[in-house]
């Protein structure tokens, strides 16, 4: 590829890229010297699972690897232990040594069906920032001043609301910053709520002496809904380790206006590619339905190899197209110290949904199904002894057995 090409192909769904200039200076470089670059992603493990959310850092760190640069996927495992206050409007809970660890191991384990081994790093940061004495702290926090932290836009509304922040979380940024120091980054990337972040890291690298890390900035995927960023707290996420059927008919359920936007951020299809499907649909001779079902086959063939797709492809059509049930309904067993459960905790319990308030949306939305009849009530109590077909909007089937602890 010409440089160029390069440029192409790296701002490609980028929503910003500080500075152009400077990284294409940087791919000059790299090719006259015949070095490649250090790109840096960094992830704090907060959960055990990735989601197509994520994979759009992925992807971008995918084309740096196809141009034969060297990817730093960095696990926070220590500022997990802070909390990353990016986008919260409160002070957000620190997870335990723990729970990061077993994250993170996670991670690992995950990354992998995007990203190729021989050309990722896999770093920590607690490899340098548990070194870090009270004076060398002390001496990062030098660099930057409270004025400059508030002008932060999460930290500029709470100040201004009068909501607590922590010493604690003006010192995230820095140590974030301070990774791409120890890595010596010449690019980081991130979503467009870390750019805060991450130009800390660009102006701490200058006084630290380094030349400054060229920052990408990535939006933020739209879930299901099309609305909220993909998120597991909201439930409206595709997870890379779900089954193969769950995921294809996620990806179905997407709006076509959506369509396209994932098609950008997540599918290996040139520009040209996709222009080329648009116009199709545009013109009629091509059903979006058809172009939906591309992108499902090519991203759940990307975590489940290309046989699950097919399978998972011909499974969508015979429940959705011809109204049957799924041939594997998974089948759980729930104990109930009483003779009636309430409906929403019922659903919380067989990890339908993470809450009861969650349950109760969805059941009044008329997503719900017992035994293929549509339940309406959140206050709907279902009898213990007996075993029920429950249905979750048009993808999620379980049979629930509920026996009493008496």
């Amino acid at each position: 590829m010409s440089i160029e090409e390069e440029l192409n192909l790296l701002l490609r769904g980028v929503v910003e890229v500080i500075s152009e200039k400077e990284l294409k200076q940087k791919l000059i470089s790299a090719h006259t010297k015949k070095r490649t670059l250090k790109v840096k992603a960094g992830f704090d493990p907060t959960a055990p699972d990735i989601h197509l959310g994520h994979t759009v850092l992925l992807q971008k760190l995918k084309h740096f690897q196809k141009l034969g640069h060297d990817v730093y996927f960095l696990i926070g495992d220590f500022t997990a232990m802070i909390g990353d206050p990016s986008g919260k409007s409160e002070t957000r809970p620190a997870l335990t040594r723990e729970e990061v660890l077993i994250n993170a191991q996670t991670y690992e384990e995950q990354i992998f069906k995007i990203l190729e081994p021989t050309k990722t790093k896999v770093v920590f940061n607690s490899s340098w920032l548990s070194k870090m004495s009270a004076i060398d702290v002390v001496k990062l926090c030098s660099h930057y001043t409270v004025a400059r932290m508030l002008e932060r836009d999460d930290f500029h509304k709470r100040f201004l609301n009068e909501q607590p922040i922590g010493i604690h979380e003006f010192i995230y940024p820095l140590l974030q910053g301070y990774d791409s120091i120890a890595l010596q980054a010449d690019v980081e990337v991130g979503g467009t709520d870390q750019k805060f972040n991450l130009l800390v890291g660009r102006e701490l690298q200058r006084d630290f002496g380094q030349e400054p890390q060229v920052v990408m900035t990535l939006p933020l995927l739209e879930g299901l809904d099309g609305v909220q960023k993909m998120s597991k707290s909201l439930g409206n996420y595709i997870g890379i380790t779900e089954p193969p059927q769950e995921m294809f008919g996620k990806i179905m359920s997407i709006s076509d206006q959506l369509m396209w936007r994932y098609y950008e951020l997540l599918s290996d299809s040139s520009l040209k590619e996709i222009s080329e499907l648009k116009e199709k649909v545009q013109k009629g001779s091509l059903h979006p339905k058809e172009v939906k079902k591309q992108l499902a086959l090519e991203i759940v063939t990307r975590f489940h190899g290309q046989k699950a797709a097919k399978e998972a492809e011909i499974e969508f059509e015979r429940v959705f197209k011809h109204k049957k049930l799924p041939k594997k309904i998974e089948e759980i067993a729930i104990s109930w110290p009483e003779g009636k459960i309430w409906l929403p905790k019922l659903l919380q319990l067989a990890h339908f949904t993470s809450s009861t308030s969650e349950a109760k949306r969805l059941i009044i939305q008329g997503g719900v199904k017992i035994n293929q009849e549509k339940v309406m009530s959140p206050e709907t109590e279902i009898p213990s002894g007996k075993t029920y077909l429950i249905q979750l909007g048009k993808k999620k089937f379980k049979k629930v057995k509920i026996f009493s602890k008496n």
